[in-house]
């Protein structure tokens, strides 16, 4: 082992006779550990907020979605026969989109309907995962029955086998005027994906009482894919317009809900960035610490000289304690945050149970609970940029001591 990591080790460890510079050796370590938490926890959670927002919004929406070119798709057998060639598509499933009011008693609210075929859209979304009561096969054709999301049939107050009025825009024209179309369904259902947007705003019908009761006849808005890769629905999407003509259009899940990604997403730079400035200011607390340690070893550094010891190797020396200020801080700080980012869902309802409220209100966000996802990637490139930066802050005060004169240094000694 080369004399200057020797030395360097010697100096981290020994007791120091300034005291003030051991406080600050540990304040620098300290500001760099919970830098480096905080940034993987923020991170972490940021891509558990990513990866439950996909999963939720997927759960309603599909991978693919394919449209007429004037909102109805007539013929949808033939274009789900033919998307369905593509080799990345599992499933297809048609689906009728409308506007609608439900009634029950002096409860009215305006929600999305959507018309399906059970059997098919099992297939191609996991909404029949997240049923809180009742199935999507009560869904039959004629039936008339109903399968709302949580939140809508509690502000409905129906419950499964009440009965709800359904009003559609689409009025029947009389000699008084236009009268809206009202139809009377029975509640089959309940569904809560967790996302308060479709637990408050969808309702599910089957999709041939969606087309009597928005006289759509045997067209549909749209059909639904699945994908064997999520990840490839742009690419798809791509295909599916060019090779299905110019009467449909295809549109894939991250360009129907872009915002909401690409929100997550400059968030999380943003967040990297300003935390990252948490860590420079704990690392450049080292510049502090050497130079002051620096000033109380101009005597061992002289001795150091007069022996013969260069001018490179004194400055290795002091970079080596510097670094592992930064070693054990960073360590420390990935160790602190990798627990913390894996229990964030126990640390977080007591601190809420503590504090006596609740940080995400449902009824405000999207995401109720605080998810969080510790990546590899993510702790490698926080630690490696915590290490870079304490590495950079020993430059200088290193550089300084290599400069020191043996002869003055000892002219007082």
């Amino acid at each position: 082992m080369r004399y200057e990591l020797l030395v360097g080790l010697r100096y981290t460890r020994a007791k120091r006779r300034n005291h003030f510079i051991s406080f600050i050796s540990g304040i620098s370590m300290a500001g760099i550990a919970l830098g480096v938490a905080a940034l993987i926890v923020v991170l972490s959670v940021m891509n558990g907020f990513q990866q439950e927002l996909r999963s939720r919004i997927l759960a309603v929406v599909s991978h693919v979605q394919i449209f007429g070119a004037d909102g109805r798709l007539p013929n949808w057998e033939d274009v789900a026969a033919a998307a369905s060639k593509h080799p990345r598509v599992l499933a297809a499933a048609p689906f009728v989109n409308a506007q609608g009011m439900f009634v029950r008693g002096s409860n009215v609210r305006g929600a999305m309907v959507r018309g399906i075929l059970p059997e098919r859209e099992l297939q191609v979304s996991d909404i029949g995962h997240h049923m809180r009561a009742g199935s999507l096969e009560a869904l039959r054709a004629g039936a008339f029955r109903v399968v709302l999301g949580a939140d809508l049939a509690r502000a409905l107050g129906a419950l499964p086998g009440d009965k709800v009025t359904l009003i559609a825009p689409q009025g029947l024209v009389t000699p008084a005027g236009v009268i809206p179309r009202l139809k009377q369904f029975t509640v089959a259902g309940l569904f809560e994906v967790g996302m308060y947007e479709y637990d408050s705003g969808l309702a599910l019908i089957n999709l041939e009482d969606a087309q009597k009761l928005y006289q759509m006849d045997s067209e549909v808005s749209g059909l639904r894919l699945k994908l064997d890769d999520l990840f490839a629905a742009r690419s798809v999407a791509r295909a599916m317009t060019r090779g299905l003509g110019a009467a449909v259009f295809a549109v894939d899940w991250t360009r129907s809900h872009a915002n909401f990604f690409r929100a997550v997403a400059i968030e999380k730079r943003m967040m990297f960035i300003i935390l990252t400035l948490i860590v420079a200011v704990a690392a450049f607390n080292i510049v502090s610490t050497l130079v002051m340690l620096v000033t109380d070893k101009n005597a061992d550094i002289a001795i150091l000289r007069t022996l013969g010891a260069m001018p490179g190797s004194i400055m290795r020396i002091f970079m080596v304690q510097g670094a592992m200020i930064g070693v054990i801080g960073t360590l420390t700080g990935v160790v602190l945050g990798v627990l913390l980012g894996l229990n964030v869902d126990t640390v977080v309802p007591a601190l809420e149970r503590v504090l006596g409220f609740k940080f995400l209100a449902k009824d405000v966000y999207y995401i109720a609970d605080l998810p969080s996802d510790v990546q590899l990637s993510d702790v490698l490139t926080i630690g490696g940029v915590s290490l870079l930066l304490s590495f950079v802050a020993t430059l200088y005060p290193s550089w300084r001591a290599s400069r020191v004169n043996p002869a003055e240094a000892l002219r007082y000694e």
